[in-house]
């Protein structure tokens, strides 16, 4: 894999560096600061020339730092985080979940790319704790609710997007720009407690569940550098801001608990890619700023192997995980530690701490 980000050598201050496979090079006479801010702001001119001089100072030989001795820290400075919608499967899996008996899927989905407003506070680099939150949760056959730390602590395996170039307040940004925006990508675990969430959510949406910890691979790879594949046609056929060739990212994606794989999916599975997402964020004239994390929510294939949330692996803790350790697992425990990897992304890992 190849991408940007930041990194420290023992004793010295965090620089930029450009990632290829196990090694890191240090570009920081390219990249000024310790954020990758100013260089994503510069746009696709910057963006290429940039890359040229890597590429040159490569091929003439550059003397790298092995991975596993570096310190690697926030790429950039998060302005907004977006979380999306996007696939499919996943959608339909929650809406038997949560609502038997009725259409898994709410009217609206197939016509926009739903999402929701986050907290860019709360977003990690790979290799931080995340707290196991408390808050409130009401059990079925309660009456009230009680307050406590979440019983359904899950993970959400999803595809971020990196904003560089920002747009401008009240003005749309095209489909057909809105790629002109977007830098590159980052894997995404967006933490969750369903309980916490399940209580809450009706009627605005997620809240506290979701917005304590989002944790994010530390290399930002360009999107230059992701395969695309064409995609199945939409139906409906998406209205006119929306409407773009169908196509989809090609990257191979898998979900590793305590060192077991437990599954394996593709970013091929989004329904609405990020041309639409961008399209659908600016409509009402939202103004994009660099460093906005754009993420597509929970990446679900069609089996169960390949579903990238507990809730959905488990049913709703209906139908626990065996581990090869004899372990059972429905939800995550204390102590836990889960690993989100791709051979183009890199990994985004994450270990439970108690919460207090």
């Amino acid at each position: 894999m190849r991408g940007y980000g930041i990194f420290s050598r023992p004793g010295e201050t965090p620089r930029a560096g450009y990632r290829v496979d196990e090694s890191v090079h240090d570009v920081s006479h390219l990249m000024r600061g310790q954020t990758l801010n100013e260089f994503l702001a510069g746009g696709r001119s910057q963006w290429e020339e940039t890359q040229a001089e890597i590429e040159t100072i490569l091929s003439a030989g550059s003397d790298p730092t092995p991975l596993d001795s570096v310190q690697l820290h926030m790429p950039f400075d998060v302005a907004d985080y977006v979380d999306f919608y996007s696939s499919e499967e996943h959608a339909t899996n929650l809406g038997k979940v949560l609502r038997p008996g009725q259409e898994p899927l709410l009217p609206n989905w197939r016509h926009l790319p739903i999402g929701y407003h986050g907290r860019a506070g709360t977003v990690v680099v790979s290799g931080t704790d995340v707290v196991r939150p408390s808050g409130q949760r009401k059990a079925p056959e309660a009456d009230t609710p009680t307050f406590g730390p979440t019983q359904k602590l899950d993970i959400e395996l999803e595809l971020g997007f990196v904003v560089g170039t920002p747009s401008t307040l009240g003005e749309p940004v095209p489909i057909s720009e809105a790629l002109e925006h977007v830098f590159g990508a980052v894997l995404v675990n967006d933490w969750s407690a369903r309980d916490i969430q399940a209580w809450e959510y009706q009627p605005l949406g997620p809240f506290l569940g979701k917005s304590f910890a989002t944790s994010i691979s530390p290399w930002v790879v360009p999107l230059s550098k992701l395969a695309r594949v064409p995609a199945p046609p939409q139906e409906p056929e998406p209205l006119d801001y929306l409407r773009t060739e169908p196509w989809a990212y090609d990257i191979d994606l898998e979900v590793v608990l305590n060192g077991e794989t437990i599954s394996s999916t593709n970013t091929r599975h989004l329904y609405w890619n990020v041309e639409q997402q961008v399209a659908h964020l600016t409509s009402n004239g939202a103004s994009l700023r660099t460093g906005d994390l754009l993420a597509s929510g929970t990446i679900s294939g069609s089996d169960p192997g390949s579903y990238g949330s507990l809730i959905e692996l488990t049913w709703n803790g209906e139908r626990p995980l065996e581990l090869a350790d004899g372990s059972t697992r429905t939800f995550l425990e204390d102590g836990d530690e889960v690993v989100l990897r791709s051979d183009s992304l890199g990994e985004v890992r994450g270990r439970i701490a108690s919460g207090s």
